[in-house]
């Protein structure tokens, strides 16, 4: 058995650049490491680039410069087709957007990335079936999205970023569309899944509720990360 202190951490971003068309610098010389069982919240001003460093680390945009590894696996040098299967073997998004899937019920759009990984249909079935009674949307299995509100949509994303148990969680404003009680259960389940299965979660939020889980909050500027100091 490889002892858990061997094991390379969920994500480490070494000195990340990034600017925007037009050459505004969003961050520079940008370093993170984030160890398995362990909550990170990003916060910081609107458009100092919160989602974009989510996309970077995702696999979904291309950095200026500099290294990020997901599960010491570093993305530099993958191709399209090599970062989706790492983006669907080990990371787990829940998108601002929702991406849910029109065509699809609900428990087809839980359920597609086990299906995508060729899981077996009643693990998958079962598995969908599960977190949609965690996220409080039980027998709704059969429904589309249509016919959901925005913050149903938000727990259906949730739910889709975490059926595959991925060793990271990358989490852009998980609770920005859900009333209280609901986003505090959503918090739950995400510590839930950081302490039972050694995933680890990158959370971008405004919700000082959501930063309370964490175990550290870090402010992202044009200088890179800061710990946050308490008040």
């Amino acid at each position: 058995m490889v002892s858990s202190a061997l094991k390379p951490p969920a994500l480490a971003v070494t000195a990340l650049k990034k600017s925007v068309p037009g050459g505004r610098r969003l961050f520079a010389d940008l370093d993170l490491t984030v160890s398995p069982g362990e909550v990170v919240a990003i916060m910081g001003e609107s458009g100092v680039g919160k989602s974009t460093l989510l996309n970077l680390i995702a696999g979904l945009d291309t950095a200026d410069a500099g290294e990020i590894a997901v599960c010491g696996l570093g993305l530099t040098g993958l191709d399209d087709d090599a970062r989706t299967r790492l983006r669907r073997d080990n990371i787990g998004f829940v998108f601002q957007a929702f991406n849910v899937l029109p065509h699809l019920t609900l428990a087809q759009n839980i359920a597609l990335p086990l299906v995508l990984a060729h899981a077996r249909g009643a693990d998958a079935v079962a598995r969908a079936k599960g977190l949609l009674a965690q996220v409080g949307l039980a027998g709704r299995g059969g429904a589309f999205p249509a016919q959901l509100s925005g913050g149903e949509l938000q727990r259906i994303a949730i739910a889709r970023a975490l059926v595959h148990r991925p060793a990271l969680i990358l989490a852009d404003e998980p609770t920005g569309n859900l009333d209280l009680e609901t986003g505090d259960r959503i918090l739950d389940l995400f510590q839930a899944q950081v302490r039972d299965l050694g995933a680890a979660a990158v959370i971008v939020t405004h919700s000082e509720r959501a930063a309370a889980i964490a175990d550290r909050t870090l402010v992202l500027s044009a200088l890179g990360l800061t710990a946050r100091h308490a008040r």
